[in-house]
């Protein structure tokens, strides 16, 4: 005869847990300090990284504060410890140039509607390959893989004689498709992974309530796939933003973006790192700022769907 479960009556008012209830017996201020200490060669290590990491990044802002003259006769940590040396004259010249004014309108004017742009169709997409069947599905979803190791120097010639029959060679509008047509085939990989981890019960049950293709997908999908959206953006506007061989081949005068306007600045002034630092870094201030703010979802996103 099997032996029946031994069951245990409490008496009274069970206690609420207490955090220091789960505390592993032994571990007081002491074993505290240990594993601290013990973990110090790591944190030393990981803070170091981060000051090289950001070295670039500060010895740019620094020249960028300094005189022509200042940065020709030291280098720029020496405005450490004399802070005087750091004017914003540059910054201001800088800003009052109406190519470089010009050229930040036009970067603006590329990247947010490239950004949006393959957002909304990489959405739809990703949503039709991850829950749709339809004849081709799975062909299509491996042709969109094999674009994704087509570089994108192939593009260059073919597409500019394209341009150069539709009349949009040179335009803001011509770089823009370009930065859309190069950045769906990642876009569409990575919603679908994200929209196919979805639980199939939540899509069944609405479904039997009446809901159609597209409520489904605005009402449902698109709100929980937003971390991977957000990291999507993240990635295509840091892509675009960043980007100079696209401006170049495509951009003329009136439609360059930042990163070509600041070589143009490099061609003219030469050695003048004061000019060029501060175009440098006004163009990597933007991108700086929308990474942090969104590197949470950028981290989330990316890992969607590497479980499955």
């Amino acid at each position: 005869m099997a032996n029946a479960p031994v069951t245990t009556r409490v008496d009274g008012p069970i206690e609420p847990v207490r955090p220091d209830d789960l505390r592993p017996e032994g571990k007081g201020l002491a074993g505290r300090i240990a594993d601290v200490a013990s973990h110090g060669p790591l944190y030393v290590i990981l803070v170091l990284i981060g000051i090289f990491w950001m070295l670039p990044a500060i010895g740019l802002l620094v020249a960028s504060l300094r005189t022509a003259a200042a940065n020709a006769d030291s280098g720029w940590w020496t405005a450490l410890g004399n802070p005087s040396q750091l004017t914003l004259d540059n910054y201001q010249s800088l800003l009052a140039n109406p190519v470089i004014q010009r050229a930040f309108i036009n970067t603006v004017l590329i990247t947010v509607p490239a950004t949006l742009l393959v957002l909304f169709f990489a959405a739809m997409a990703g949503y039709a390959f991850a829950w749709i069947r339809f004849p081709g599905r799975d062909v299509l979803f491996l042709v969109v893989i094999g674009l994704l190791v087509v570089p994108l120097q192939l593009g260059l010639i073919p597409i500019a004689r394209l341009y150069n029959q539709l009349g949009i060679f040179g335009s803001i509008v011509g770089v823009v498709l370009f930065h859309v047509g190069f950045g769906l085939p990642f876009a569409i990989f990575l919603l679908r992974n994200f929209f196919a981890g979805i639980p199939r019960e939540l899509m069944e049950a609405a479904r039997m309530d009446g809901a159609s293709e597209w409520r489904l997908f605005f009402r449902v999908v698109l709100p929980l796939g937003i971390p991977a959206l957000a990291a999507l953006a993240v990635y295509q506007f840091l892509w675009t933003w960043n980007d100079l061989l696209v401006g170049l081949v495509f951009a003329n005068s009136n439609s360059q973006p930042i990163t070509v306007a600041i070589r143009e600045q490099t061609r003219q002034f030469g050695a003048n790192i004061d000019i060029i630092s501060s175009g440098a870094f006004l163009s990597m201030v933007i991108p700086l700022i929308v990474f942090f703010a969104f590197q949470r979802y950028f981290v989330r996103g990316l890992l969607a769907g590497s479980g499955k």
